[in-house]
């Protein structure tokens, strides 16, 4: 019998069945659909009522002022609000994936609302061409919706998210034609199309035309000619169903080359609203009655004394009445396998075996015996259809019958139960008329859990979606964030110290290790309750998080301590870098120096890209050697500037520089070294600077004392070069090899034979040999050879020069053996040569025997 009472329920549609149980009796009151505007969002979301201003309204019946109002799918009142929006009369509204109201009106503007019907700035326009047109019709989909001007052009915000508006291309013609407005809309979405954009479908005139971003196009309809007064495209994209002005359903795929539907609804008034019915049959209603039409056999009737809203969803379509939310879909193929009057199928036994094994009838035996090689299937097909049941009672009757026959199946999945178990617990716990989000089951698997969850958030549903979560094992920490930003926001009343204890005794009852207490604290502060966030703050375990809160709640003392303390370079300098913008320098420079860490890093930074700042940091804490050496780093950067050489030779602004770092050196007993280097640096960038004045040259600054000395005597100033010898007190012996060779550079031969002779140099002769001998003059070493006083030298000079036998003499007076093999290997390209020096050795080698 209860197999019969289920199935008595049922409508047939040619071969298939369709239910339509009642969700819930609607609790609201006194709302009329029939004077309202009305948005439902899909997967069982919120309804959206608003009067229509359109209508006549009798004024006794309800009050002048116009509210918009949220309810949940029971009917129950979420929020309200006063509708206070100029702009003209509201055109249209639906909700968007997030679950956000979007309203557009006459103007062109969207106004966005949250499920508390809180405004959401800011307001978003259309653009300046619908302003001025003035928008008289509307199509939404998923996420964004087309706009018709009363010029019959198109608009569209492709996406919700990024609110983006644009303009479709014009239809010809239509801007000259009033007549060749549109009959009606539908949006082929994005995902659907080759293009990847939103293409709509304009019915206009005789035919329908494809309006895309960049074209348009007119679509082949064969057969079907004749102006098309509604069309609505199917949920996969795949066909379109079509309300001629005949009076004709007709359903067709994109191509109009195959047929599916073509029924004569014997109506040439079109429905007020066309929809599908999953993917099997179509829905139209006029003001008194629905019908139902599929590819085969006569559609089925609904008849209703009251207005009604259709609300498509994947597997149905929502019936949205005055007194009832119902629910129509095709009964699944497990539902008909059991509850079908007469089957025998497996489930449809196994199901009966459960009803006779309650009221111990030994026939629960033999139904089991029956169906024993095909009891996998029928426990599968039980599960299956406790799913899609929406009646608590069932489910567990269904699921009863389920583990009966799972007890006889050795290889059954044992967890297939258990997780429709855990599945219906979550549906029936949202499903309450006080949570009122009535999902099928095909619809939650759609959804996914976590949607759930972020929309009974969302709703402020908590502690539902905190014991969801739990019981299936999901992040509970989304949960708590959410309420404890909530909680902040409403509980305004509650002192802070008072509301951070409420706060933190719940984030450690739940153990949330992973709570970020900084974005809960950075809600506070945003709130204006900047203590609370401070103390928040406080909790934050993690310092990437917890320094940028408190920089953007003032608190930098405690910021920097934290960064410090973090040991992260990058946080300190995030905090070096907010301070110094922040701060006045000198309070600034009192913050980091307590510092260790952060005044390193600043002083660092401060030597590669801000030396004057450094300088006041170094002058505020007293450091003036610090100082003297960024103010001597200063003149080399300025001795790379060609500009610097021009400025005045005794008083250049590169001396004053170190003029002013061997003052700050000499302020001090440690630097004593460093102020005298200064001191003799200023002198010689003096003597250089009057000499590339007196020159003419700029070959002079920034050169050595011996490179000076060098070049005056090049150049033949002996007088500049005797002065900068005796200014820096240089020694003889450097002033005579500074004079050699520079004297052998310019090869003043002369100069040099009188040099030699002014005194007995006291470098010896060794280097006039040499300086003569590197400028390839061998006659010039020749005057100096002989006066060389040790024999090797003497003997090693005359071996460069290539003169074997007077090598050989010499080498002869030192009897070294060594040096006479080092000769030859010299001379070896030279026979005569080599021999003169293997018969020395050979002497040598006799007299040692002997």
């Amino acid at each position: 019998m209860a197999n019969v009472s289920v199935a008595a329920e049922w409508q047939l549609l040619y071969n298939r069945y369709y239910r339509k149980p009642e969700l819930y009796p609607m609790r609201w009151k006194h709302v009329d659909l029939g004077r309202n505007k009305v948005a439902c969002a899909p997967f069982g979301g919120p309804i959206a009522v608003i009067r229509d201003d359109s209508k006549i309204v009798q004024l006794y019946a309800e009050s002048a002022l116009r509210k918009l109002r949220i309810f949940n799918s029971a009917g129950l009142l979420l929020s309200e609000t006063v509708w206070k929006h100029p702009g003209g009369r509201l055109v249209g509204m639906s909700w968007s994936e997030d679950q956000t109201l979007i309203c557009i009106v006459q103007d062109g503007t969207i106004f966005r609302y949250n499920i508390h019907a809180e405004l959401i700035e800011p307001n978003v326009s259309m653009g300046k061409e619908c302003f001025e047109q003035n928008v008289v019709d509307c199509v939404f989909w998923g996420n964004g919706v087309v706009c018709v001007t009363e010029a019959g052009q198109l608009f569209c915000v492709p996406d919700f998210r990024t609110m983006k508006p644009c303009k479709l291309a014009d239809i010809p013609g239509m801007a000259e034609d009033a007549l060749l407005l549109p009959h009606c809309l539908a949006v082929m979405e994005p995902q659907y199309t080759m293009s990847g954009n939103v293409e709509v479908l304009v019915a206009i005139g005789d035919g329908i035309v494809i309006v895309e971003e960049d074209g348009v196009q007119n679509v082949e309809m064969g057969d079907l000619m004749g102006p098309v007064q509604k069309m609505v495209v199917s949920p996969n994209g795949k066909f379109l169903a079509l309300f001629t002005h005949d009076g004709r359903i007709i359903v067709s795929d994109m191509n109009f080359k195959n047929l599916a539907i073509d029924y004569n609804c014997e109506s040439a008034l079109p429905p007020e609203q066309i929809a599908w019915c999953g993917m099997d049959s179509v829905l139209l209603y006029w003001d008194d009655m629905l019908l139902m039409v599929g590819p085969y056999g006569d559609p089925v009737r609904y008849f209703y004394d009251e207005p009604v809203i259709l609300i498509p969803e994947c597997d149905g379509v929502r019936i949205l009445s005055n007194t009832s939310m119902e629910f129509l879909q095709r009964v699944p193929d497990s539902t008909v396998s059991i509850f079908k009057i007469g089957s025998t199928s497996a489930g449809a036994l196994l199901y009966d075996a459960l009803d006779h094994f309650d009221r111990r009838s030994a026939k629960a035996d033999e139904n089991l015996r029956l169906i024993r090689s095909s009891l996998p299937e029928a426990v599968e097909a039980c599960i299956d259809a406790a799913g899609h049941e929406f009646d608590v009672t069932r489910q567990r009757t269904l699921l009863r019958a389920a583990s009966y026959g799972q007890a006889f199946c050795s290889n059954f999945q044992r967890d297939l139960i258990q997780e429709m178990c855990k599945t219906l617990r979550v549906l029936n716990a949202v499903r309450d008329p006080e949570i009122g989000i009535p999902l099928s089951i095909q619809q939650y698997k759609l959804l996914t859990a976590s949607v759930l969850i972020s929309r009974l958030i969302n709703a402020h549903q908590h502690l539902l979606a905190l014991r969801i979560s739990e019981f299936l094992g999901m992040n509970q920490e989304v949960v708590i964030m959410h309420w404890a930003c909530s909680k902040i926001t409403t509980s305004l009343a509650i002192p802070d110290v008072m509301l951070l204890e409420i706060l933190l005794d719940k984030f450690q009852l739940k153990l949330c290790k992973g709570i970020s207490y900084a974005a809960v604290a950075a809600h506070a502060d945003k709130s204006g309750r900047r203590k609370l966030a401070a103390m928040l703050v406080e909790h934050e375990p993690r310092s990437s998080k917890q320094v940028p809160l408190l920089l953007s709640i003032g608190e930098e003392d405690t910021a920097l301590t934290k960064a410090t303390e973090s040991g992260d370079t990058d946080l300190v300098y995030l905090v070096i870098f907010h301070i110094w913008q922040k701060r006045p320098p000198l309070e600034f420079f009192g913050m980091i120096q307590a510092r260790p860490l952060a005044r390193d890093l600043f002083t660092t930074y401060a030597r590669c890209y801000k030396y004057e700042f450094l300088k006041d940091f170094f002058l505020s804490t007293g450091q003036l050697n610090e100082v003297a050496f960024i103010l001597w780093k200063e003149s080399w950067e300025l001795g790379k500037n060609p500009m610097a050489s021009k400025g005045s030779p005794m008083h250049g602004p590169r001396i004053k520089l170190i003029e002013k770092a061997q003052n700050l050196f000499a302020e001090t007993k440690e630097h004593t070294f460093e102020s005298k280097a200064a001191e003799e640096h200023a002198k010689l960038l003096r003597i250089q600077h009057e000499l590339e004045v007196t020159t003419k040259q700029a070959i002079f600054v920034d050169s050595s004392i011996s490179d000076t000395i060098r070049t005056c005597i090049v150049l033949g100033n002996h007088r500049a070069a005797m002065k900068v010898k005796n200014e820096f007190k240089v020694s003889e012996k450097r002033w005579y090899w500074l004079k050699v060779f520079a004297l052998a550079t310019i090869r003043d031969w002369d100069a040099l034979e009188k040099f030699s002779k002014e005194k007995r140099p006291p470098i010896g002769y060794r280097p006039f040999v040499e300086a003569c001998v590197d400028a390839d003059e061998k006659g010039e070493a020749l005057k100096y050879i002989p006066k060389l006083a040790d024999p090797r030298e003497r003997a090693e000079a005359y071996a460069r020069i290539g003169m074997a036998k007077e090598a050989a003499d010499a080498a002869s007076q030192t009897k070294d053996s060594e040096l006479l093999g080092r000769l030859k290997l010299t001379f070896a390209q030279n026979a005569a040569a080599s021999s003169i020096f293997d018969t020395l050795r050979d002497r040598l080698s006799f007299q040692g025997v002997s």
